[in-house]
């Protein structure tokens, strides 16, 4: 049984599991239970959505240098939540795979979840994030 762990870094962290390809489960949890999660659940392989593989950042024209100095502050913030989860994934030596924001692709709505990966229960931009982000590799399996 193939068991991958999608998870979207952040203050609020969107955690997608799936199991045998499937989308079983959609949780938010902060970044103090990242440890406490991947040592529970220890996936056959753990994908993020990796902002330390995304060389610029895409501001609007339009935004101010405070706002810019705001997303620089979330992005170093989550660059260093992506630094920690690598490191918990290598010490429970859970193989790991980072993809980066535009690799990612588009946001999607609760409609588009539910069309594409056929979940239907309560989603939050995080939790579908996640769920994106593993999206291609939920048929993972360790021969690979």
């Amino acid at each position: 049984m193939a068991f991958v762990l999608g998870i979207d870094p952040g203050e609020q962290t969107g955690v997608a599991l799936y199991r045998d390809g499937i989308l079983s489960e959609l949780f938010t949890i902060s970044p103090a239970q990242y440890g406490a999660v991947l040592d529970d659940y220890k996936p056959d392989l753990l994908v993020i959505e990796d902002s330390r593989l995304q060389s610029h950042v895409f501001t609007g024209p339009k935004e101010s240098p405070a706002a810019r100095l705001k997303i620089a502050r979330n992005i170093g913030m989550v660059d260093g939540f992506c630094s920690i989860l690598t490191r918990i994934a290598e010490t429970l030596e859970i193989p790991m795979i980072g993809v980066s924001p535009l690799g990612k692709g588009v946001k999607i709505n609760a409609y588009q979840l539910a069309t594409i990966m056929g979940w239907t229960g309560r989603s939050n931009q995080h939790e579908r994030d996640a769920a994106a982000v593993a999206h291609n590799y939920r048929n993972w399996s360790k021969t690979q």
